[in-house]
């Protein structure tokens, strides 16, 4: 039998409490749940509210409370998370500082893209902490990035079924994430923010020799820009293209591009994790966008070459 511990903290057992009775029987009111805890009726609320936050619970329209997503039982990825996490938060902490923006580690499960690790960046007006979160897979940068890599049966498996999902417009945005070799989500799950993704090689390729390693001290406003892009501002890609997915793929807009495609990690192996840059809409800058696939591409192939074998 467990002892409790010396210095226990209420608040946290009484939200592990709740939990595990969510869990366990499924549904909760307000009243009942303090009354289980032998709190007030208000405190319950606020331990309640905080599950719903972390998706540990959520609320219906009649103010009952039932299990979240993350008390669900799920698949997991085939790369230790622990090991990911370890592994990639150097790299991550060095790209936020070279690039000033916030950045983030994502894996898919199912359908939904988890945010497992945030680095923020300390400008004023800026992406907060995602970690923790879980958001539908074919609305996120880097939940597109991971989907992109799936065989079409698999693809077509999670999402024919959905009434939410057009599956032959996702066929198409993904098709485009695959030709460029990242993805861009402009304010399809938050408004005013938007983010780029690209997915984490599975097998090691070789670090741009230009990106500084993780413990290097490059001035965070130096730009690094692709050797085959075009300087022109309006051949970037443009910002919303993935909002408007039909015309994001029109033969006529793709071919005035820039050649910024990235050498997709796809072909060799599944990657099993996406990186991600997320900043308030109004600092994103197309004319950047090669800077920062660069940015991205050299963290991922980073992160690979460090995860052991």
């Amino acid at each position: 039998m467990k002892n409790r511990p010396a210095y226990a903290i209420d608040s946290v057992d009484h939200a592990l409490v709740l939990a595990q009775m969510l869990q366990h029987e499924g549904q909760l009111r307000v009243t009942e749940a303090a009354e289980r805890l032998g709190v007030s009726p208000s405190t319950a609320h606020r331990l309640l509210a905080m599950l719903v936050y972390r998706d540990f619970a959520e609320r219906s329209d009649d103010r009952r409370y039932f299990p979240g997503r993350m008390l669900r039982p799920a698949p997991v990825t085939e790369a230790p998370l622990a090991v990911l996490r370890r592994v990639a938060g150097p790299h991550l902490r060095a790209l936020t500082d070279r690039v000033g923006e916030t950045s983030n580690l994502v894996v898919v499960v199912g359908t939904e893209a988890r945010f497992v690790m945030t680095t923020e960046c300390t400008r004023p007006l800026r992406v907060g902490d995602r970690m923790g979160q879980a958001l539908p897979a074919h609305l996120t940068a880097g939940g597109q990035a991971l989907l992109a890599a799936l065989p079409p049966a698999e693809l077509a498996s999670l999402y024919e079924t959905s009434a939410d999902v057009d599956l032959r417009r996702l066929r198409r945005e993904l098709a485009l994430v695959r030709k460029r070799g990242f993805a861009i989500n402009d304010q399809r799950t938050e408004p005013g923010v938007t983010a780029i993704s690209l997915a984490i090689p599975a097998t090691p390729t070789h670090p741009d020799p230009a990106i500084p390693p993780p413990n290097a001290s490059p001035h965070p406003d130096a730009a690094i820009p692709l050797a085959n892009a075009s300087p022109h501002p309006d051949a970037a890609i443009h910002p919303d293209a993935s909002t408007r997915p039909d015309a994001a793929i029109s033969p006529a807009k793709e071919s005035a591009r820039p050649d910024v495609a990235i050498t997709l990690p796809y072909a060799s192996a599944r990657p099993e994790a996406a990186i991600t840059l997320a900043m308030p809409t109004a600092r994103f800058d197309r004319t950047r966008l090669p800077e920062w696939i660069t940015h991205l591409a050299a963290t991922a192939t980073q992160i690979t070459a460090a995860l052991p074998a």
